[in-house]
């Protein structure tokens, strides 16, 4: 019975994770019923969904493109620092810190989601605007994704939103190679550190990578205004739950 939940929980993140991201949050809850300490179900959970993050890509792969005079390599060398840097960070941070501000970070990813095209427009009135601005907030964005997986794909497609990308496609593109790329650098910095349950995360791995790919062929042919609503909600939702633990 266990080994079914934790297997349906993979599958279902790692679509989540392709199309909107939150998988964390079905692969957290399953394993910490399956007897895992927290802080590492938040690292056999991040192990598990790696795969599944590398499937999205591929299924993402026609609409990879470079943001600007930014190229795809550099922008993923700076999501793979910030993703070492956050790992790091959790293997040193108390379980209390990390329950209390989960949820503020999740309110503030999907705020920036929802009315990312408005604080565009006022980030680049006030010059703030650029390639450095890009590969800044991508880096503290992936900071946050090695540090906790939970709503990462939400906070990156905000990112991204606040310098003015409208097309989902590209977005979830994006979202899906910076995300498989920090994830993989912070999932060697869990093993080596001992926070991950091997068992567990190889079992989960297999649904993960099916579900990841399902959800990216499933995720392009959703009209867009009806993604973005989608988006926001799994958002909101996330940011409940935490709030009420």
């Amino acid at each position: 019975m266990i080994e079914i939940i934790l297997l349906a929980a993979a599958f279902l993140a790692g679509a989540m994770n392709s199309v909107a991201g939150g998988g964390s949050f079905l692969t957290l809850p399953a394993l910490i019923y399956a007897g895992v300490p927290p802080v590492a179900a938040n690292a056999t959970g991040t192990v598990a969904l790696l795969p599944g993050y590398a499937s999205g890509v591929y299924g993402y792969r026609q609409d990879l493109t470079p943001i600007g005079s930014l190229s795809l390599p550099l922008l993923s060398v700076v999501s793979l620092a910030g993703g070492l840097a956050g790992a790091g960070l959790l293997l040193v941070t108390p379980d209390s810190v990390f329950r209390d501000i989960v949820p503020w970070l999740l309110l503030l990813a999907t705020g920036l989601f929802a009315f990312g095209n408005m604080l565009a427009q006022r980030l680049r009135s006030l010059g703030l605007h650029g390639n450095g601005a890009m590969l800044g907030t991508l880096f503290v964005v992936s900071v946050y994704g090695g540090y906790f997986n939970g709503g990462l794909g939400i906070l990156l497609l905000a990112q991204l939103s606040l310098f003015g990308m409208t097309d989902l496609n590209a977005m979830n593109g994006l979202k899906n190679l910076f995300s498989a790329v920090l994830t993989a650098i912070a999932v060697v910095a869990y093993a080596a550190g001992g926070a991950v349950e091997w068992r567990e995360a190889l079992l989960m791995t297999v649904a993960a990578v099916a579900g990841g790919y399902v959800g990216a062929r499933v995720g392009r042919k959703i009209p867009k205004p009806v993604l973005r609503t989608g988006i926001i909600a799994v958002g909101l939702v996330m940011s409940a739950v935490f709030f009420l633990k």
